[in-house]
């Protein structure tokens, strides 16, 4: 049976700098949405079934459900999911939290 591991030991193996735009990341859906739920599922942080962070290769993609968006809300987001849509990031710098707040504000 597989050991199951936690958000925090996820995050702790990651290479930089996934580690930290994945950290970041986290930091602002908790600060968005304070009484979220945080689990691993399917090998990566998910909450709710709303949101999930994983550290990729080159980059970090924030997945977001679609559920209810306009063709305006979808536009602001990548990949052609038909339930989950994604936000790229690179570096840290990427990250413009005021406007990352906004769009997980926009998912039902």
């Amino acid at each position: 049976m597989p050991k199951t591991i936690t958000v925090k030991q996820y995050l702790s193996k990651l290479r930089s700098p996934q580690k930290e735009i994945c950290t970041k990341l986290r930091r602002i859906i908790l600060k968005t949405f304070p009484k979220i739920e945080e689990k691993m599922w399917v090998g990566v942080p998910w909450y709710e079934g709303k949101f999930y962070i994983v550290g990729l290769k080159d980059h970090v993609n924030l997945g977001m459900c679609i559920k209810g968006l306009s063709k305006k809300e979808l536009a602001m987001l990548e990949g052609g999911g038909k339930t989950m849509r994604h936000l790229k990031f690179r570096t840290v710098k990427d990250i413009d939290e005021k406007k990352l707040r906004k769009i997980l504000k926009m998912i039902k």
